[in-house]
């Protein structure tokens, strides 16, 4: 994208510098990663703390769970999804299940990613899909996969029965 920038700033197409011998603009990580991140309806950026990994010097399996449930609940505040009025209205939202898989461990001060995106999948129950993608890694793989997860939820009332919550705002 600079390149492109930076050519069409100098009158320059992609094919004269291929035909005076310059390469093409080539697609950079960066461009790459922008590109990743736009399949997602909330991206976050995290840095892991000492404190979260284990005696291996990886983080924890649980603490994954935590990175999870702050993007969903930073996902949901960004479309007025209020915890605490939604309760003081008798509406809990809660998760029924987690799925977990994986891929490759983070370790103390590794910077990542995590994506959601939601979607209901019936009237009661909504899915997260969250995936989680260390920036850069040892192996010089860039957006290197360390998660993938499901989080299935619902409404329930104060008598925790399930109940129809419409107001998630999932335009995009």
């Amino acid at each position: 994208m600079i390149d492109s920038a930076l050519n069409t700033a100098s009158g320059n197409t992609a094919s004269e510098n291929t035909a005076s011998g310059n390469k093409a603009p080539q697609n950079t990580a960066s461009e790459a990663t922008a590109a990743l991140k736009n399949n997602y309806q909330h991206v976050m950026d995290f840095q892991v703390r000492d404190y979260e990994c284990d005696l291996q010097g990886i983080v924890n399996n649980a603490v994954y769970q935590n990175y999870l449930e702050h993007a969903r609940h930073q996902f949901l505040l960004e479309r007025d999804v209020d915890f605490v009025a939604l309760s003081e209205q008798g509406i809990n939202l809660v998760v029924m299940r987690i799925e977990i898989d994986y891929k490759s461990p983070l370790r103390a001060g590794s910077h990542f990613w995590l994506g959601s995106r939601m979607k209901k999948i019936s009237r009661l129950k909504f899915v997260f899909e969250q995936d989680i993608f260390l920036i850069n890694s040892a192996c010089s793989v860039e957006n290197l996969p360390v998660i993938n997860a499901v989080v299935t939820g619902t409404a329930m009332n104060d008598a925790g029965k399930p109940v129809c919550f419409d107001g998630f705002n999932l335009s995009d």
